[in-house]
């Protein structure tokens, strides 16, 4: 006799999967722009130029900026984490098994999100390269200045990711850790691994790419990566009586690109 899943498991199933990947599972989904609901291979972000003013004479025509408009192409791809419970092996488990794959798929899930993001990032000319030392404050007001020359926005919205071994290089920094330069509000030992520190959120990730013992790092405005979305994370959970198992397979489809290279800059550091 085969084995049914109970429509509200299965409906509480994806919801603990769809809030655990919210919760826990990409870090920086909410640092990039981001396009919902996209329907059909790909989509477009907008990328827009610098307009200049100018003057006009009395009763002329308002000169025209002719600002540069592109578009960038974003592909997207499925993505999937599945894994098998065997139905036995519920018996014999003394812990939520749904709750268990549901973590453990949002994770994955998550995981591939900053993947993609990351990819993008790594596309940036801009790359400050290593001098066989570490993050360092010289190297990191050395991105500073350079953002500032491209005319990245300061608004609030500059991001930098760095990995665990660059955080505690920061953490030696006193204009990084020390309450006399920054202030008890954004000291980095408050709450969760992040702070704010020269207009930017400061964050370690522990996916950075790493080649030769040389780590890449980033430090990018939220406008120069489009992420989209063309179906958020889902779940399915089917019975295969001859696997005696159910099968639970999470999934999703999203992209990234990079639509400004001028918004993001590589600092590469020595491990």
């Amino acid at each position: 006799m085969s084995i049914s899943i109970d429509k509200s498991f299965v409906e509480h199933f994806q919801a603990d999967v769809h809030q655990a990947y919210q919760r826990m599972g990409s870090k920086l989904r909410n640092t990039v722009r981001v396009k919902n609901g996209i329907k059909g291979a790909s989509t477009v972000f907008q990328k827009v130029g610098k307009g200049v003013a100018t003057t006009k004479a009395r009763h002329g025509k308002v000169p025209v900026m002719n600002v540069d408009h592109k578009v960038v192409r974003c592909d997207l791809r499925d993505y999937y984490a599945g894994d098998w419970v065997d139905a036995l092996d519920e018996l014999k488990v003394n812990h939520d098994e749904k709750m268990v794959l549901a973590n453990a798929g949002a994770y994955a899930l998550g995981r591939k999100t900053d993947e993609l993001i990351i990819n993008a990032l790594s596309e940036t000319k801009d790359v400050i390269e290593h001098d066989g030392g570490g993050l360092t404050l010289d190297k990191v007001l050395h991105a500073f200045e350079a953002m500032g020359a491209r005319d990245v926005p300061d608004d609030g919205q500059r991001y930098a990711i760095v990995g665990w071994k660059q955080w505690s290089d920061l953490l030696a920094v006193k204009e990084f850790a020390s309450s006399d330069y920054i202030g008890d509000e954004d000291l980095p030992w408050k709450g969760t691994q992040a702070k704010r520190w020269l207009g930017t959120l400061w964050m370690p990730h522990s996916g950075l790419p790493v080649k030769d013992n040389v780590r890449s790092c980033f430090w990018y405005h939220r406008t120069a990566i489009g992420h989209a979305v063309g179906a958020d994370v889902q779940s399915d959970i089917t019975w295969h009586g001859d696997y005696a198992a159910h099968f639970v397979n999470n999934s999703m489809s999203q992209g990234a690109i990079m639509v400004d290279g001028a918004g993001v800059t590589c600092l590469q550091v020595k491990e």
